[in-house]
């Protein structure tokens, strides 16, 4: 019966290797909380999250004054009870934002050191759906200076080249005309047979502007339109969902089973994003998983793919887990020891207990140091 002897905390600060830029801001650099939960049979599982471009300490306040409190001593195996008791104290400053982030860490190491003791990968631990390989598509499509249309249909070939058959881009930063020229760049130079996804990472405010694109976008199918709009804005998802053929995918920042909830009763959204290490950890994300199972909706999680994979290869209505070939927008990669791999778009699942991998620990001590519960840092 392991029992939590202790945790650690990091939060890192990691710059972008170049600017990056979304429909309505720019990112520099990114924050990354990090958790160890060391068990007293010498075991340890790891968690994490984004936190976003700045304020990564506040992952580290939520951890070590709200939350370890609840797990120290306590048998890892009550996964159930203890993300209610992590939720409940945590009621009044958490529920969403960074506290659940934080929430969602220390869940996904309590799953990772549970697979560790049991000494089975992640996905098989939950019950695999795929044993082997899960489908990805390729991440990419961001805005730089200087980049055309054409620049915009060599990346999204480079990508079926490597092998994906679904590949995606940003869009909603210019018109609606300038976005259908990058839109057709990207259709003609991966041909009609590969899926064209579309993110527009809330970019637009309402039905009327969102129109104004879609009804140009229509004709080159994509696959999804990502959050078209505010996170929070569920009625305007789904009058969109309504007025266009594309299907509408959101969710990658929902907290909670209960705003999962309200997006499927609005019929808001046919493709979730949910992002297990957002939303409240797999505790929480596999609860919203098997709901939207239950309304014929499909799972596609948000960002990292390390820590996806094996949960897309557990649920049956998981269909792709988003890929970033390197590091330049998805630096997170350079902060862990093993990478998953891909062939012809499907990715390699780990076969080492739990998630397959730990933190490199040298890049993380060029950016930070990890703290004790206790005060006590290393």
């Amino acid at each position: 019966m392991p029992r939590i002897q202790s945790i650690e905390v990091c939060a890192v600060a990691l710059p972008l290797d170049r600017v990056t830029s979304f429909a309505r801001r720019t990112v520099s650099a990114r924050h990354y909380g990090l958790v160890r939960v060391r068990s007293d049979e010498g075991l340890c599982g790891i968690g994490f999250c984004y936190v976003g471009s700045a304020a990564g300490r506040l992952f580290t306040v939520a951890v070590e004054d709200l939350l370890a409190k609840v797990l120290i001593g306590r048998d890892s195996h009550a996964v159930e009870g203890l993300w209610a008791e992590m939720y409940q104290e945590a009621l009044l400053q958490g529920r969403a934002g960074t506290v659940m982030r934080a929430i969602s860490a220390l869940d996904t190491a309590l799953w990772d050191l549970n697979a560790r003791s049991a000494g089975l990968p992640l996905h098989r631990y939950l019950g695999a759906n795929a044993l082997d390989t899960v489908p990805g598509y390729a991440s990419g499509g961001y805005y730089l200076d200087g980049k055309t249309p054409q620049h915009l249909g060599e990346e999204m070939a480079s990508y079926v080249a490597m092998g994906f058959q679904a590949v995606k881009m940003k869009t909603g930063r210019l018109s609606p005309a300038e976005e259908e020229a990058r839109l057709r760049a990207a259709r003609e130079a991966v041909g009609p047979d590969v899926e064209l996804m579309m993110d527009c990472n809330n970019g637009w405010t309402d039905v009327t502007q969102a129109l104004q694109y879609m009804q140009r976008f229509e004709p080159y199918r994509p696959y999804f339109i990502e959050e078209p709009f505010s996170p929070d804005d569920i009625d305007n998802h789904a009058r969109l969902a309504r007025a266009t053929r594309v299907p509408v995918a959101t969710a990658e920042i929902g907290y909670g089973r209960w705003y999962h909830q309200a997006l499927l009763e609005k019929q808001a959204a046919a493709i979730l994003q949910t992002d297990a290490v957002v939303c409240g950890g797999i505790t929480e994300w596999r609860r919203i998983a098997a709901n939207a199972a239950s309304h014929g909706v499909v799972m596609c999680p948000h960002w990292v793919h390390a820590g996806h994979a094996p949960l897309v290869a557990a649920t049956p209505n998981a269909r792709y887990v988003e890929f970033f070939w390197d590091d330049q927008v998805l630096n997170f990669r350079r902060l862990i020891d093993r990478q998953l791999g891909q062939r012809n778009g499907q990715i390699t699942l780990h076969t080492g207990p739990g998630l397959g991998f730990d933190f490199d620990e040298q890049e993380i001590a060029r950016h930070a140091r990890w703290v004790r519960v206790d005060g006590s840092a290393r």
